[in-house]
Order: C-alpha cells, then structure tokens, then sequence
C-alpha cells in the first residue's frame, strides 16, 4: 500500500486497539466483562456509522459517484441506532446487538466495491479493518451470548 498516507495506514491499524483490548476485558471474565461488551459495542456501532459519513463524502466530493450512494451512506448511522434498540427497551443485549453490527461491519466492504472508482490500496486497507472489527466484534458478541 503506497498510494495512501502512511498515517491512514497507521492510525487505522490503531483503530483495531480499542476493540481488541474489550476483547481482552471480556474473555478474562472479570468485573469489567459487561462494561468491556457495552464500550465494544459502542465502538463498533460508531465506526460503522463512520462509515455512513465516509460513502457521503465520496458521494459529494465525485461527480460520477452512484445516485444511490446517498441512501447508503445514512444506512449506517440507523442500523446501528437499530442495534441500540434491544438495551433500551430491555430485550436481550448486548450479544445479538454485537452479532448484527459485526456482521454489518463485514459486508461494508461490499459497499466501497460497489461504489468503485477507488484506488486499490484504500479498498485493502477498507477489507483488513472491516474484517478485523467485524471478526473481534463477532467474537465479542459470540462470548457474549454464551455469559
């Protein structure tokens, strides 16, 4: 990956850091497990959302960007607000909200790939964080379903 910022490249790798240390919290089974599983989730649900914002910059900074491209890019932002939705009216959470944004986070580079037009370097940047907060995400709510 030489097209993109060395900083991009780092401070996404960085970006991985606050999820896989909840999922430390949570698989040591100690006090801090549901506070570890409440600030992944969150985590995850604000990333996802980032990425809303991201498709709607894309949208309005390239004239040949899709016409749908708007409708996508608020998506994020409501499916996590979606996923909130269990703890506040008292269902189970925080497991299946962990399962649905994890999954989420991995189908979002489909979208960049729909999108097209970007440069290769940043849709494998995209593909490892996608894949590496989806993956500890699922993890996280998978060890969540089973405590």
């Amino acid at each position: 990956m030489t097209n993109l910022p060395r900083a991009a490249r780092q401070l996404g790798h960085a970006g991985l850091l606050p999820q896989a240390l909840c999922a430390l919290y949570v698989f040591d089974g100690g006090v801090w497990q549901w506070t570890a599983q409440a600030i992944a989730f969150g985590y995850a649900a604000l990333i996802f959302s980032f990425l809303g914002g991201v498709w709607w910059g894309i949208g309005i900074a390239r004239p040949d960007a899709p016409r749908w491209i708007f409708g996508v890019a608020v998506l994020p932002s409501l499916l996590a607000l979606a996923a909130y939705a269990p703890w506040i009216i008292g269902w189970e959470w925080p497991g299946p909200s962990l399962l649905a944004i994890g999954l989420l986070l991995l189908g979002s580079p489909l979208v960049d790939r729909a999108i097209g037009g970007m440069e290769r370097d940043w849709l494998a940047l995209r593909l490892r964080l996608s894949v590496g907060l989806g993956v500890l995400t699922l993890l996280i709510g998978a060890a969540a379903m089973q405590g």
